[in-house]
């Protein structure tokens, strides 16, 4: 009973000082966030801010569950009852906070433009608020700005209870040198030469120190890699030779690679497995590479037969990697590829130059985002018998295609040019 206690228990201490470390870490991570250049770094620190607040909401979620059922200590004897009132209206106030900060966080998430999911600590899928992303646009955004005033005012406030709180402590532990720091701090005694004091703030230094130095790892940049080609099967039994030739099997390696006359007309190409078609974005000075992971290729090609062949691209943006799931989400947006609407790119060319040895240009029309510009794609390109290899890169304009609404169409952070490259390995048909 709290009559008889005279200190918190051991899980509402433990509690206690995880909870404010962590708010403590929040508020550093959040003027980072706030303040910096919108790039990688500030992106990976807003996913661990979102992480934290989730975090702190289910911890204080138990904090609070555990103080209804094991009540407080009594205050010290002969404690002035405005302190007592004070103490309790900043209690109640840390509550408040605790909750409604990371439910407000949680509304914006959920009512954002771009919809990014929150992936605990890059691990565990935590949902949006139920309703709220499938709102109209007007509500919708009503939401969001419900969710952008109280997360600000909550904020402050926690700047005003931490004052509060801290300077009680120190009023407490200093100027009254009474046995309310033991309450947190078991076996601790009054004054200012107690160590727990110390190391108390020793522990408050290290976790703004850490909320400042800690640098948030935006690797992986570069997507999954795609899958391997499958290991060839084993070649089948060679069919009995016909009655003109010998009796004896003509071994592989005999047998003459088509010549490249076969070449005179365009031939249909199938591209294997392990082909990929990648991008690079420059944001914020940092590379960041994705990959496609699902396209097609029509191909009718012959390097005799320039003037004849033709090159069909489908991608599926919906596929784009990066190796980030939150970047993901918010690349196939409504601000950057919005998939929704336009759910696939294709790039056709049915002009073809030759710019020296297996060196080709491939001119024709990038339909993206619905725009349809003119795109040149120079190769490499090599024929052996029925095998032919490839790859090529070129650089696009992602301003031109609309890719990057409102404040993403500037390219002070995510710059115009995006290079795109391909390398497959092909089979006639």
């Amino acid at each position: 009973m709290a009559e008889n206690r005279t200190r918190y228990t051991t899980v509402a201490i433990a509690l206690h000082w995880l909870i404010a470390a962590a708010i403590i870490f929040q508020i550093i991570l959040g003027w980072r966030a706030g303040d910096g250049p919108k790039g990688p770094t500030t992106f990976a620190l807003m996913q661990l801010h979102k992480s934290i607040g989730i975090t702190i909401l289910l911890l204080s979620v138990a904090r609070l569950a555990w103080r209804l059922v094991n009540p407080a200590p009594l205050a010290p004897s002969g404690q002035p009852r405005w302190e007592q009132i004070a103490s309790k209206v900043v209690h109640v106030g840390f509550y408040v906070i605790m909750i409604g900060l990371p439910l407000t966080g949680w509304i914006l998430v959920s009512t954002s433009r771009t919809n990014l999911p929150t992936i605990l600590f890059g691990a565990i899928p935590w949902p949006h608020l139920p309703l709220l992303p499938d709102l109209a646009a007007g509500p919708k955004h009503l939401w969001h700005e419900i969710g952008e005033i109280g997360h600000g005012m909550l904020v402050k406030t926690t700047y005003l209870l931490l004052l509060l709180h801290l300077g009680a402590v120190a009023k407490h532990q200093i100027l009254d040198k009474d046995a309310v720091f033991q309450n947190m701090a078991p076996g601790a005694k009054p004054g200012w030469k107690e160590p727990r004091l110390w190391l108390a703030a020793a522990g408050f230094a290290a976790i703004v120190a850490a909320g400042y130095l800690y640098m948030p790892s935006t690797a992986p940049t570069a997507p999954p890699a795609a899958p391997a080609e499958p290991a060839p099967t084993a070649a089948p039994a060679p069919v009995a030779a016909p009655a003109a030739a010998t009796d004896q099997a003509a071994a592989p390696d005999a047998v003459a690679a088509p010549p490249q006359s076969d070449l005179k007309d365009p031939v249909a190409w199938t591209v294997q497995k392990g082909a990929t078609l990648g991008f690079t974005a420059t944001w914020s000075g940092a590379s960041i590479e994705g990959r496609f992971q699902r396209w097609t290729a029509d191909i009718q090609f012959s390097p005799e037969a320039l003037d004849r062949s033709k090159v069909t691209v489908g991608v599926d943006l919906a596929s784009a990697e990066t190796g980030d799931a939150q970047r993901d989400a918010s690349l196939t947006g409504e601000d950057f590829l919005d998939t929704a609407d336009h759910p696939k790119a294709v790039f056709t060319a049915t002009k073809f130059r030759k710019t020296g040895e297996d060196k080709y240009v491939a001119d024709g029309s990038l339909d993206l985002r619905g725009v349809k510009k003119p795109l040149s794609l120079p190769f490499s390109l090599k024929i052996d018998g029925d095998t032919a290899t490839a790859s090529g890169v070129t650089t696009l304009d992602r301003t031109t295609f609309g890719v990057g609404q409102g404040e993403w169409a500037s390219t002070d952070e995510i710059a115009a040019q995006v290079k795109v490259s391909f390398k497959l390995t092909a089979k006639r048909k």
